[in-house]
Order: C-alpha cells, then sequence, then structure tokens
C-alpha cells in the first residue's frame, strides 16, 4: 500500500493512523432508538462531563501517534458524536450514505464537506441507508448488519459496486441498533459478541469464521463489544466492562481504559465515536 494513500482501510484492526471524531458540545436524547436510550431519557447527558471524557478519548488516539480530526459540532445534530455512522472506508475508498432517521440527516454533509476541503474523493450513496455502525471489514470480506438504519437494498447495491469484497448481510436482533454493538472483529480469528441478538443460524456462521468471545447481558448494555481496536493487540475498552477486559488481557491483549460513561448513555462507544481514515496493514 502506498504510504502517501490519505484513506485506506482493509480491516477493524491493523494500525490506526487517521480517524475522524466530533466532540458532544450538542449531545442530547432527543427521540429515544435504543434500550440505554430508554434508561437514560430522564437523566439526560451531562455535557461538561461528556466533553471532558471525549477529550480523554482524544488525547488517548493522540498519544497513541494517532491522527485525529474533530468536525466541527453543530447544535441541530445531538448525536454528531458518533461519527462512525456517517460513512465508512473501504480499501481505498471512502463511503457516504444518507442517514435513515430525521435526527440525524445532514451530518453526512459536514463530512462531505470536510472531505471536499481536504481534496479527499469519496463515493456518495445518494438515496441509500447505510450507517458505518453496521459494517465491519475483514481483508476482502465485509459484514453487513440488517437494521432498521441498514437496508437490504443497500447492502445488494454495494456488492454490486464493490466486486473485490464479500458482502455478507448478518442479520440481527434490531432492538440493540447497529451490528458493532452486538459483534466486533479484533484480529483475523477473534470476535466479540452478544450471543441474545443473533439466531442460531447466525452464531453458527460467525463461529465457523472466527472464535467467539462472549458477551454478557450486563456489559452489553454497557457496549462492551463495542471496543476499539487501534493496532498491535491494543484496544480501547471501558473500565466498567471487566469481564470483557479481563478475558481479553488474557488472550494477549493490551487494553487501554477511557471512561466515557457519560457518552454511552446515547447508546454508543469507542466504535461508534470513531470513523477510521487510514489503517496500515501491519
Amino acid at each position: 500500500m502506498p504510504q502517501t494513500l490519505k484513506t485506506y482501510c482493509m480491516s477493524e484492526y491493523d494500525p490506526l493512523k487517521s480517524v475522524i471524531l466530533c466532540e458532544p458540545q450538542y449531545m442530547t436524547i432527543r427521540q429515544v432508538i435504543n434500550d440505554t436510550q430508554k434508561k437514560f431519557k430522564d437523566v439526560g447527558i451531562h455535557i461538561e462531563t461528556a466533553m471532558k471524557q471525549h477529550k480523554q478519548l482524544v488525547q488517548t488516539l493522540r498519544d497513541h501517534d494517532i491522527d485525529v480530526t474533530l468536525l466541527p459540532p453543530r447544535r441541530k445534530f445531538p448525536e454528531q458524536v458518533f461519527t462512525r455512522d456517517i460513512g465508512f472506508t473501504l480499501g481505498g475508498i471512502i463511503y457516504v450514505a444518507d442517514m435513515a432517521h430525521d435526527v440525524r440527516k445532514g451530518e453526512e454533509q459536514m463530512l462531505k464537506h470536510w472531505l471536499e476541503d481536504q481534496e479527499i474523493s469519496y463515493f456518495n450513496l445518494v438515496g441509500n441507508h447505510i450507517e458505518g455502525g453496521d459494517v465491519l471489514i475483514d481483508r476482502e470480506t465485509i459484514y453487513i448488519g440488517i437494521s432498521n438504519r441498514t437496508d437490504q437494498e443497500t447492502i445488494q447495491y454495494l456488492q454490486s459496486i464493490i466486486r473485490d469484497f464479500e458482502v455478507v448481510a448478518v442479520p440481527f436482533t434490531e432492538k440493540y441498533l447497529h451490528l458493532d454493538c452486538v459483534f466486533n472483529i479484533i484480529s483475523p480469528k477473534e470476535a466479540l459478541f452478544f450471543p441474545e441478538a443473533f439466531t442460531q443460524k447466525e452464531i453458527d456462521f460467525l463461529a465457523s469464521r472466527y472464535e467467539l468471545i462472549e458477551v454478557n447481558g450486563e456489559e452489553q448494555f454497557q457496549l462492551g463489544t463495542n471496543v476499539l481496536s487501534i493496532g498491535n493487540k491494543k484496544i480501547l475498552s471501558l473500565p466498567v466492562n471487566t469481564e470483557v477486559n479481563s478475558e481479553l488481557r488474557k488472550r494477549g491483549y493490551e487494553i487501554i481504559e477511557v471512561d466515557i460513561t457519560e457518552i454511552i448513555k446515547s447508546g454508543g462507544s469507542f466504535r461508534c465515536c470513531t470513523m477510521p481514515l487510514l489503517r496500515v496493514e501491519a
């Protein structure tokens, strides 16, 4: 891979070099879309705490020599902190689709403006609904969750235009919002997953490709699957998810604990908050 490329991604676990985030300056639970938001709807988000935690996340990434771009937050986008969903990088191409729900429509325009300013080309999936939280890449295979944010028609269309990849549709229980809330690939051989979100058919299929590391119900609610690999077996995870962290450490992973528990009140964690632009194959 030419080192001059600004965008390239062929896995969830190669060393992360460049990523897009957005501060939770206007974060609020305006429209309940998952069980986590339902629990915290009346409590709300403490913005000062969320901002402090997000700054720590950004600093942690930069401390590991990762280039962080911060998109400008806008008051009309209360879930803009979850940059993962507005686009995704497959190979050397960034794909940007239309957001499905009213509360998030328009966020994709902020990404497009930044990409255009940086003279980075992108493929515009106009009229198609697919969010990055449903897209996981592992070399030539792309797993895409079928959810109320990502439809079957878009998955089929994506398969027709990216012929170098195998696109695998993965059904799961929609109340978990995105595939990466219940399944996350952390190495060529291992993946975190929450079994209650899948039928036995999907479990058997995923188990045929990965050694599945089970996340329990309590830690799934705390987004235990939604970790972020930054490469070289280093993973960002929440301190509260002690069982997940212990199991990963046993397997030789270095767990970098960052507290973003205020942000996860809206139903997303490390993977949701980060949109990788560049991963360099190890």
